[in-house]
């Protein structure tokens, strides 16, 4: 597996390696042995799948203490545009973002830490995308900031206006209107 670091630390991008011959592929999508080695030792405990049409942006969701969640995402068909935005207090890179472009043909994952807010944009026709979770859901502690916050200098590949929400997804507040629940 290909570890990719990015910009902002504790983000990774994974390639996994993909075996291709005439009857198709295969590839290693998980191994506790290597994540271990390569993301800081976190042990998932519940994998979640969503099935999303062309145009759906879900997030900037995150879950708060005491159940926080790191993440570690990809997208089996389709093609979507992941994005973490660090939301720690007091972090060097509080407000900013990594993006990745996750489809079924490239296979990369992308891991997530807590103290980052997460969503996705679809750019195919349907999207099928999994994540791990390395804490359970608590609905009590759902949180999220606003997808098309403009000072987040996201480009999401999709026109905004044209985007297709959830009502709860549009309620979440600005960055600027944040108080978030992690520092750094």
């Amino acid at each position: 597996m290909n570890v990719i670091k990015t910009d902002i630390e504790g983000i990774l991008i994974l390639e996994p390696r993909v075996f291709e011959d005439s009857r198709g592929y295969f590839f290693e999508s998980y191994s506790k042995k290597n994540f271990d080695s390569e993301a800081f030792g976190v042990e998932f405990v519940q994998d979640n799948e969503s099935c999303s049409s062309q145009g759906v942006m879900r997030g900037l969701h995150f879950q708060r203490p005491p159940f926080t969640q790191a993440k570690l995402v990809r997208c089996v068909r389709g093609r979507v545009l992941d994005v973490a935005v660090d939301i720690r207090k007091g972090s060097p890179t509080y407000g900013r973002h990594v993006a990745v472009e996750l489809t079924e043909e490239n296979h990369r994952q992308f891991f997530i830490p807590k103290g980052f807010a997460h969503g996705f944009a679809v750019l195919s026709d349907t999207a099928v995308f999994q994540y791990k979770c390395d804490n359970y859901y608590a609905p009590e502690s759902d949180g999220g900031i606003s997808i098309l916050d403009p000072d987040l200098g996201i480009d999401w590949q999709i026109d905004p206006d044209k985007a297709i929400l959830s009502p709860k997804d549009l309620s979440h507040p600005l960055l600027k209107d944040f108080n978030s629940p992690f520092t750094y």
